[in-house]
């Protein structure tokens, strides 16, 4: 294990920056999010969540996938390059590694998606545990330790000092090119500190949410509850919870024309929205109670049935911050759990 003063940590993003692109929690007008480190960032690895997690950086709002262009009376197409420049992700929490791993199995199984796959290839993750975790957490019920989170390489912040610890082979390479930047430190303070964050978790008011109703059964015992009709009404449709959500997967393709061909492109969707997965004969799912269903039945039923049992939530609580109407995954998973009671 090493450590580096907290007023040394300029130090260390440029070390890292200087062979690398370097992704880390940026404040910019009052909001924070992961952006590209520079000189003159205000970085800000205090705020516990950033608004959006760094699922962007792997898997974009907006990306080009491909061109077509006409020449010479022929069609010519030519694809986005795959990433090739490694970059390091530094300060993500435990709860959006999580998030990472039910991307990949979205992305990484067969058919691949090669953009992502040549993202996460050429990314390294240093996470950051959470030393105060807030009362909208609940990262313990998906089995996430945010005390000591998952990593290439896992950092705790106590007092000011940085302690940096890595877990595998892309952050030994990382930590052997910090160089004299990291000193030699022993274990005590972050133990202390991991007690300290296991008892914060303990008194959270969600940390002992019961998933017993949930899972890959749940799929055909919730499916025609009238407990949705009763959950969705207060519903926008507003897709903010879809888009600070560091697991939501679902994109739409559009083309559009440019002066030289028409550009093919991805960007984010939300099954909350009235023309997701709109065909020519209309939409399969015609009401918001049968969308708002879809979005919790697919995180908390349908993804585990699918992947040996892996809930598509993480626990970051975005969507218990972050909804104008108060509807959340926790306000779901409590309605079912009194069902019957």
């Amino acid at each position: 294990m090493y450590k580096i003063s907290k007023e040394n940590l300029n130090a260390l993003y440029a070390a890292i920056a200087g062979g690398n692109d370097l992704f880390l929690p940026v404040k910019n007008a009052g909001q924070t999010n992961f952006g590209l480190w520079t000189e003159s960032a205000d970085v800000d690895i205090d705020t516990l969540k950033t608004v959006k997690s760094a699922k962007d950086i792997f898997f974009p709002q907006s990306e080009s996938l491909y061109q077509v262009r006409r020449q010479d009376g022929k069609l010519e197409i030519q694809g986005e390059a795959l990433r090739e420049k490694p970059f390091v992700v530094f300060g993500i929490r435990g709860c959006d590694v999580k998030g990472m791993e039910v991307l990949d199995k979205v992305f990484l199984s067969d058919p691949v998606d090669g953009y992502y796959a040549a993202r996460r290839q050429m990314g390294t993750i240093v996470s950051l545990a959470c030393g105060r975790p807030e009362t909208s957490c609940f990262c313990k019920v998906f089995g996430v330790d945010c005390a000591e989170p998952a990593g290439d390489v896992v950092t705790w912040l106590v007092g000011d000092t940085l302690y940096w610890e890595a877990k595998t082979k892309k952050g030994e390479a990382l930590t052997e090119k910090l160089g004299n930047l990291l000193e030699k430190a022993d274990t005590a303070d972050v133990e202390k500190e991991k007690e300290k964050i296991h008892a914060i978790v303990e008194r959270l008011p969600y940390s002992n949410l019961s998933l017993e109703k949930w899972g890959a059964a749940a799929a055909d015992q919730n499916f025609d509850s009238p407990l949705w009709e009763q959950l969705y009404s207060p519903c926008l449709a507003c897709g903010t919870c879809t888009f600070v959500c560091p697991t939501c997967q679902c994109y739409d393709i559009k083309d559009y024309t440019t002066s030289s061909g028409v550009q093919r492109y991805r960007c984010w969707d939300s099954c909350m929205y009235s023309d997701f997965t709109m065909m020519a004969h209309g939409n399969n799912r015609t009401s918001q109670m049968q969308r708002f269903r879809q979005r919790f039945m697919h995180k908390l039923a349908y993804f585990p049935a699918n992947n040996n049992g892996m809930f598509s939530c993480v626990g970051c609580g975005r969507c218990v911050d972050k909804c104008p109407s108060h509807l959340n995954i926790v306000k779901v998973i409590k309605a079912f759990e009194k069902e019957g009671q």
